[in-house]
Order: structure tokens, then sequence, then C-alpha cells
């Protein structure tokens, strides 16, 4: 059994899973072939275009979702109607916490983001059945707590240059989970100036005077206002005091 867990290209998979990018560091990246055609009987696929909302804060969880591409960003909604974006998720993440019954966050599409989805209460059983799946969810989450602290350092203690550079070198080091590139990383930035401005915790007007500056010294370009190209990850870096 071990063995076959550990197959991930095990030619009993079934043909959508054998071509999922987060198979191999996702969830579905500990269950053996069969639980594979398992999962596979129940999920769903769906592609939505930015801006769809996902999940709400407080609705009912009926379902989880593994992140195939794109950006979600949680956001939760103050009383008087500010918004505070509180993380980021990126392929192969899990859009869900199991074993809640409600969503304490809002999930939304940053970017055209595809999903494949489950029904909460299956894989709810698969988790149990299941201790090498339980452990990776528990390590993705693990890490997504290691990532807001680190993060909670960038908003905390870091100058403005050095949160709008923290911004750029995290979205170039997740937005492509295949990618094994250390130069010319290129993307599209999947949050507008105000939406960055607001994860930062800085002004519209200073995110783009920062950015401004990096592209004048030639540690980003920018093209159309929302195209970047980072030449050189490691200088990035370094201006984010990474």
């Amino acid at each position: 059994m071990t063995e076959k867990r550990r197959d991930i290209h095990n030619s009993e998979m079934p043909a959508l899973c054998q071509a999922c990018e987060a198979r191999h560091h996702g969830m579905c990246g500990s269950l053996t072939p069969d639980e594979l055609t398992q999962l596979n009987k129940i999920a769903s696929r769906k592609e939505v275009s930015a801006g769809t909302a996902l999940v709400a804060d407080s609705e009912a969880v009926t379902h989880y979702s593994n992140i195939l591409s794109g950006v979600v960003k949680l956001t939760k909604i103050l009383s008087d109607g500010r918004q505070q974006i509180v993380g980021l998720q990126f392929a192969p993440d899990f859009l869900g916490r199991p074993f809640k019954t409600s969503s304490e966050t809002n999930a939304e599409s940053a970017t055209t983001v595809r999903l494949c989805s489950f029904p909460r209460s299956a894989v709810d059983r698969m988790i149990e059945d299941s201790p090498s799946l339980e452990h990776r969810l528990l390590q993705q989450t693990l890490n997504e707590l290691d990532e807001a602290r680190g993060w909670m350092v960038t908003l905390g203690r870091k100058t403005a240059a050095e949160k709008v550079a923290s911004f750029l070198y995290l979205i170039a080091t997740h937005i492509n989970p295949e990618s094994d590139a250390v130069d010319g990383v290129s993307f599209e930035l999947p949050l507008t100036r105000a939406d960055i401005a607001d994860f930062l915790g800085l002004t519209i007007e200073t995110v783009s005077r920062q950015m401004t500056k990096l592209r004048k010294d030639g540690v980003v370009e920018i093209e159309n206002n929302r195209h970047v190209t980072v030449p050189d990850l490691e200088r990035l870096a370094h201006r984010a005091s990474i």
C-alpha cells in the first residue's frame, strides 16, 4: 500500500487527475489511485472569471476546492463596510477548512481561477479514513500559518518600499507553481493598485510611487500597468529584505 501511495504516476490513476497541475503538491498528492478514482467520481471542475464570489463570510460550507490556477483573495469586511485583504491563495492551495461548518472569510477570485471542487461531507469522511490526507492538509494549514506570520513582519516592520517589493516577490514566487525559473519571471498583477494598497496598509499613491521606483531602478519591468517582469528574483528579494 505504501508503494502504491507513493507512485503518483500509477497507470490506474484517473486520466483527469494525471493531467492535474495540483496533484503533486496539493491535497490529492497524498491519495492512492483508488482514492483518487473515488474522489474523481464526485469532483467537478469549473473556471470562474475575476471578481467572482466563491465563499461568503459566515456562509455554510458545502464544498471544498483545490485551486488549479489563478489567485484567490481572502477578505474580511468591517461593520462600516471597509475591506481588509487578509490573504492570497494560489495553486495548489486548498480552499476551505476541514470540519468547519461555516466560512470565516470572504473568498473571491482575483483573476480567472480554475477550481476542482468536492462535497465537504465526502472529503471529511476521506480525511477520517486517510491519515496521509489529514497530514497533507495539516501541513498546508501550517504552511499558511507560517506565511501569515511572515506577512505580519512585512506589515508591522518593513518600510513602504520593502512592502511593495515583498508583495511583488510573493506573486512572482507563487503565481506559477510549476515554474522553476529563477530569472525572467513574468506575470499579470492579480490585484488592482487599490487592492495592493489595502493588502499592504499603504495609500494607492505610495504603492504607485514605490513601483515606479522599482521600475526606474531596473528591479522590475512594468508594461500596461499590470504586466510585470522580474529579471532577477534575488535582486527583488534583496529590496524586500527577504
